[in-house]
């Protein structure tokens, strides 16, 4: 397993290397543009593609940092509308997320008023990618099996962890735990 601690997730040439998801998502990403049309928003990739616990049903997250959401939404339907299930939903509090599918993996953009390297889904993707790192292949295949059974992914990693609460924000409280913690406090629980 290749340590991707220190990996720099805005340099998606990892993919290319990667399983086969990942490199047909590099693919993705060179063939249709996206980064390159989203780059005034700073997009990440996050989820569980860029981490190897993807599933057969898994999107391409890309997480953007947006100001003027009407001009997102413009760029958004004048680049991307042409593909297939091609939707966007505005939320309050100034969520935008873009879903359509390339090739048959759904892509699903979105975008927020917060910088993306603070935005949870990239938050959520690092202390996942930490946690495998530190607690090795039993760890993710236990993660993958339970997302095949049906668990999303945040549920999937709290319920191995035995975490109480809220999942999504449980998780985020382990990024103030240094490796030696999360290790100890793995061992706890098995």
């Amino acid at each position: 397993m290749i340590n991707t601690s220190k990996r720099n997730w805005k340099d998606i040439s990892y993919l290319k290397e990667g399983n086969s998801k990942q490199r047909k998502t590099y693919e993705i990403l060179i063939n249709t543009q996206i980064l390159d049309v989203l780059k005034n928003y700073t997009p990440i990739i996050v989820g569980t593609i860029p981490i190897d616990i993807d599933v057969e049903n898994s999107d391409l997250d890309i997480v953007c940092k947006v100001e003027d959401f009407n001009m997102f939404e413009n760029i958004l339907k004048s680049n991307f509308e042409r593909y297939d299930c091609f939707k966007i939903i505005n939320y309050e509090y100034d969520i935008l997320v873009c879903n359509f599918i390339v090739n048959n993996i759904e892509i699903e953009i979105y975008g927020s008023k917060i910088d993306t390297e603070k935005s949870n889904g990239y938050r959520h993707m690092i202390i996942e990618d930490r946690l495998l790192n530190l607690y090795g292949d039993d760890f993710r295949k236990e993660v993958i099996n339970l997302k095949i059974n049906g668990l999303k992914t945040e549920p999937s990693f709290a319920k191995i962890l035995n975490l109480k609460g809220n999942p999504y924000d449980e998780l985020l409280k382990l990024e103030r735990y240094s490796d030696m913690e999360l290790i100890s406090k793995y061992k706890k629980i098995r």
